[in-house]
């Protein structure tokens, strides 16, 4: 058993830039963060990623190296209130830093709350989020602060985080703890630091004397331990994969207990809906184009109804969802699609089908021979759409359903065996 009362992931928080593992590409040696710490020209900032991946060391990492001083809000039990305090002291010295863990959860009103202060400078703003900030940021808060991207940590970094939490933690290393086999180790945590080193630390303290971590003892602790595993809320990303996978493998009973869950557990219910909204295209596409309509509508339903009724508006689109056909053909056509613009690049528009508002493109042949589908039979024409280099390439593949094979039989009908459809 270890003895220490802060969590290893707590005792672990690394204090400089140089510590943190992962995000090189915003504290690296070129990194904007760590530019903006080496000139003092510190943004306001909204720091978007997964959980566990040091959007929190970073806010403190920000606060040590600016020598400022340094405000801490969580979004789930601040206010108005609470925000106007930190202005009010900040206005009263020397320019803040305030970090607001969770910014998502504030409603309109408390970022209303933070505008002013953020436009005059009297706080310099670091929100942290795991939503995507265009869509829970109001748009005047956004414009005034930089979006920064964290990644999901890789094995390398997780491998890199054990390994550094066994030989230097204090109480780690009293031990003789050596990882034989990974797998469990870190797909379990899917990303989270914290997560891994609640993980290892579970284990030290089931385990007496010496320790071999391998997947049968990862799996076995990790089960039988679960609840204080997720004693930080951290079994709220379990439970909405639960729920959209139970909605993308097609079984309603699963998808409403799974959101029974989170009803129950206070979820915001603009974060269900938004889920759904993403998986009626993700998951279900043009095998049944209506599911993205009925998850749109249940986004706008919900917001205006809220709890305790928009369970039932909730449940009826999931069960909808979920007994509806599925395709991620869209999906796979839009991830081809980028692909081959990542590793073609900039390729040239086709001359027919540029646009030509001026006599000089006219004359270098843009728009010339374009032929307007309306004007033929069917409203079709056989023309390259595609650049020259792409010609021929299929990025949508319609899915095995009765409603997209009538889109492959369209296509077909069309295309002939350019795309093979």
């Amino acid at each position: 058993m270890l003895e220490s009362t802060l969590p290893l992931a707590e005792r672990m928080r690394p204090t400089r830039l140089d510590e943190l593992v992962g995000q090189e590409h915003l504290t690296g040696p070129n990194g904007v963060i760590r530019k903006a710490i080496q000139y003092g020209n510190i943004p306001s900032m909204i720091l978007w990623g997964p959980p566990g991946v040091g959007k929190t060391t970073i806010a403190n990492i920000i606060a040590n190296e600016a020598n400022k001083p340094f405000y801490i809000l969580t979004a789930i039990n601040a206010g108005v209130k609470d925000i106007r305090d930190v202005i009010d002291k900040a206005r009263a010295g020397a320019r803040a830093i305030l970090f607001i863990d969770e910014i998502h959860r504030f409603n309109k009103g408390q970022q209303d709350a933070l505008l002013g202060a953020v436009e005059k400078g009297i706080i310099t703003l670091i929100g942290a989020t795991t939503e995507n900030p265009s869509f829970e940021v109001n748009a005047a808060l956004l414009s005034r602060s930089q979006v920064y991207v964290l990644k999901a940590l890789g094995e390398p970094e997780l491998l890199k985080l054990v390994n550094h939490a066994l030989t230097h933690d204090n109480e780690l290393k009293k031990r003789n703890i050596q990882v034989k086999e990974h797998t469990a180790l870190f797909n379990i945590p899917g990303g989270d630091g914290r997560k891994l080193l609640n993980l290892v630390e579970l284990i030290a303290n089931a385990v007496n004397g010496d320790i071999e971590i391998t997947d049968k003892l990862v799996m076995e602790v990790a089960q039988k331990h679960i609840a204080i595993y997720d004693k930080s809320g951290e079994q709220h990303y379990d439970i909405i994969s639960a729920f959209i996978k139970s909605i993308r493998g097609s079984d309603p009973n699963a998808a409403v207990y799974y959101l029974a869950r989170m009803i129950e557990g206070g979820e915001d219910v603009k974060f269900i809906a938004r889920r759904m909204v993403i998986l009626a295209s993700e998951d279900i596409g043009n095998a049944n184009p209506t599911a993205l309509v009925m998850a749109t509508t249940t986004f706008q339903a919900v917001t205006m109804i809220g709890y305790p009724e928009a369970r039932i508006i909730l449940s009826q689109c999931a069960v909808y969802l979920a007994t509806s056909p599925k395709s991620n053909a869209s999906y796979m056509a839009i991830e081809g699609a980028l692909q081959a613009v990542n590793t073609s690049g900039d390729l040239p528009v086709p001359l027919a089908i540029r646009n030509a508002p001026t006599k000089l493109m006219k004359n270098l042949n843009y728009g010339k021979d374009y032929q307007y589908a309306h004007s033929h039979e069917g409203n079709f024409a056989n023309m390259e759409f595609l650049p020259d280099a792409l010609k021929g390439t299929k990025f949508y593949d319609p899915g095995q359903n009765a409603r997209e094979e009538e889109l492959r039989k369209f296509l077909r009908s069309r295309w002939k065996d350019k795309y093979g459809y």
